[in-house]
């Protein structure tokens, strides 16, 4: 059905990832249109995990998108519920790493030995 799978661990933790997201990307009533899909391709380059909220009243329509997004878009299908799709591409391997690596420069480490009660007395 999509050209990435994952395991039930993965969907579980993608799940659970998402559920405090809210849809990024509205598909209208045309459907999936070139300008839908790259707008859901945006979304999941920026977040690599997107909500989607269709208004197709037929789930078997929404299952029918759903499968062509991932098919589309290189993607995975993390969870359908009502009207909300929910789906996952992982970042490319070096902005993944970018993303992770430290804002901040680390604290320098501390010369000599701590100071206590003890040693203000002194």
């Amino acid at each position: 059905m999509s050209a990435l799978e994952l395991t039930s661990a993965e969907r579980r933790a993608l799940r659970a990832r998402a559920h405090a997201l809210d849809p990024v990307v509205i598909v209208g009533g045309a459907g999936l249109t070139a300008g839908v899909a790259r707008e859901i391709d945006r979304a999941l380059a920026a977040h690599e995990l997107v909500k989607i909220r269709v208004p197709a009243a037929d789930r078997d329509e929404r299952d029918t998108l759903l499968g062509r997004i991932c098919d589309e878009l290189a993607a995975a299908p993390v969870q359908h519920i009502g009207k909300i799709l929910v789906v996952y591409r992982p970042l490319p391997p070096e902005e993944a790493a970018a993303r992770a690596a430290p804002r901040h420069a680390p604290r320098p480490a501390r010369k000599g030995p701590r100071r206590t009660k003890k040693s203000y007395q002194d």
